[in-house]
């Protein structure tokens, strides 16, 4: 279910600015978003259901810390996610890529 117009992405916003996220079963948008960040948002609903939901919380939140230790930059941090990196590289593909995509093609980003 996809939300427009939501004020959750600005309250999600402590540590990076977000303009749209994605809690299981929701997406939700600060405005009408389009269609690429609906695709990014609906390809991490996707890696949710693969890792039993949680799974995907944690992993994301531990990608984020090691990278930030790492990169000691919160932004940078987040690019770095591998959960990211499928999702931004992906997300013009749209349907096409949804339909073709292989169960964890997020490994393919570590």
């Amino acid at each position: 279910m996809i939300i427009t117009n939501s004020k959750i992405p600005q309250l999600m916003s402590i540590i990076i600015n977000v303009y749209a996220i994605t809690l299981w079963p929701f997406v939700f948008i600060r405005d009408e978003g389009n269609e690429d960040t609906i695709w990014h948002e609906k390809i991490h609903l996707r890696q949710q259901v693969e890792l039993a939901i949680i799974g995907f919380y944690l992993l994301y939140g531990a990608f984020w810390l090691y990278n930030f230790i790492k990169l000691r930059d919160k932004e940078a941090a987040y690019y770095a996610i591998p959960f990211e990196k499928e999702a931004y590289a992906a997300s013009s593909g749209g349907e096409t890529y949804l339909s073709k995509r292989q169960n964890y093609a997020w490994i393919n980003f570590l």
